[in-house]
């Protein structure tokens, strides 16, 4: 079993920052790609920022330039450094993770609980 754990959200005024972490835990063999998306109300869930164990990284156009992710691989963790929070950034935020467990070879998707970001005034 694979279970990712998330923190650092919160209430912030627009313009704020936060970092959100992500730490996976459980029978991993190795975690390919690590990344978050976030779901506001009555919307879809999107991605935000992938990052690749390798390092190679993608992120949504409307994030660009203002967030940054990086992981530990290490310390199976995985980082969203958030800055110049916008109203329209305010979702829950999910980390993903595709993990090739010690078990089950085939890599497989896992979610965390997910962690509120408010941006407001």
């Amino acid at each position: 079993q694979v279970h990712l754990v998330e923190s650092g959200g919160g209430l912030v005024q627009p313009g704020g920052s936060l970092r959100l972490s992500c730490a996976a835990s459980g029978s991993i063999f190795k975690i390919h790609v690590m990344g978050w998306y976030r779901q506001a109300p009555g919307k879809q869930r999107e991605l935000v920022a992938v990052i690749t164990s390798g390092g190679s990284t993608n992120y949504a156009d409307s994030v660009k330039g203002r967030f940054t992710i990086s992981r530990d691989n290490a310390e199976n963790t995985v980082y969203l450094q958030m800055n110049s929070l916008k109203p329209e950034d305010t979702a829950v935020y999910y980390c993903n993770a595709e993990v090739q467990s010690t078990s089950w070879r085939i890599p497989a998707g896992y979610w965390g609980q997910g962690t509120q970001v408010t941006v407001s005034s």
